[in-house]
């Protein structure tokens, strides 16, 4: 009897997991849009957010990381919403080739850096199995694209010609942006947004309704 039963569960198991790795038509949707949006926000993060990166390495050579969190944010409020494979990496680059195709100072590379963001936020999701999407998970896939921007511009932008004093303080400013101006910002932009019940058919809908 045991064994039977133990037989029937694993495979309604194995069941369960694929369903909820698979991509619906709703999340395909979805990550357009929020692709678009992303994209549109890069793009008018790409003069404030320039300005700023601008300001902060004149100070100090490396410190302009600290305003590049907002370009961040795609892969984790993908991450956040869809909550599938490959949905932080998705948005991220979609939301990279809206800013590249509206224009901007970077042209085609901007899509190259959406891959290595995405990445980052994409390999922290994996980690913890698509199952925990708390503000700490979030400030960490913030970190985790922060550093795929940091390894990718040691090569794109060249980077690794400079000296190690920069890369380390670019580094340091970029784990601080992605974990707060990605992460914390993020993870609170899905929570406003969970709360208006735009996001009804997922999972980040539901909790909200049951935190209130």
């Amino acid at each position: 009897m045991h064994t039977s039963t133990s037989a029937r569960t694993a495979p309604a198991s194995a069941a369960l997991t694929a369903n909820r790795f698979r991509w619906r038509v709703v999340d395909i949707v979805v990550a357009a849009v929020l692709g678009v949006a992303v994209g549109l926000v890069f793009w008018g993060w790409n003069t404030v957010g320039g300005l700023w990166f601008a300001a902060m390495d004149g100070l100090t050579p490396g410190l302009g990381g600290i305003a590049v969190g907002i370009w961040l944010i795609g892969g984790v409020i993908g991450g956040l919403i869809i909550r599938k494979p490959g949905a932080a990496l998705l948005v991220e680059v979609i939301a990279a080739i809206v800013s590249a195709l509206i224009g901007n100072v970077w042209g085609i590379t901007t899509v190259v850096s959406g891959l290595a963001q995405g990445l980052g936020a994409e390999l922290i999701f994996l980690a913890f199995l698509y199952l925990r999407f708390t503000l700490p998970v979030a400030m960490l896939a913030g970190v985790g694209a922060g550093i795929g921007a940091w390894v990718n511009e040691l090569f794109l932008s060249a980077n690794i010609e400079r000296t190690i004093e920069f890369n380390l303080i670019y580094l340091a400013t970029l784990v601080v942006s992605g974990a707060l101006l990605a992460g914390l910002v993020g993870w609170l932009l899905v929570r406003a947004l969970a709360a208006t019940g735009a996001l009804s058919r997922f999972a980040a809908g539901r909790e909200a309704r049951r935190d209130v």
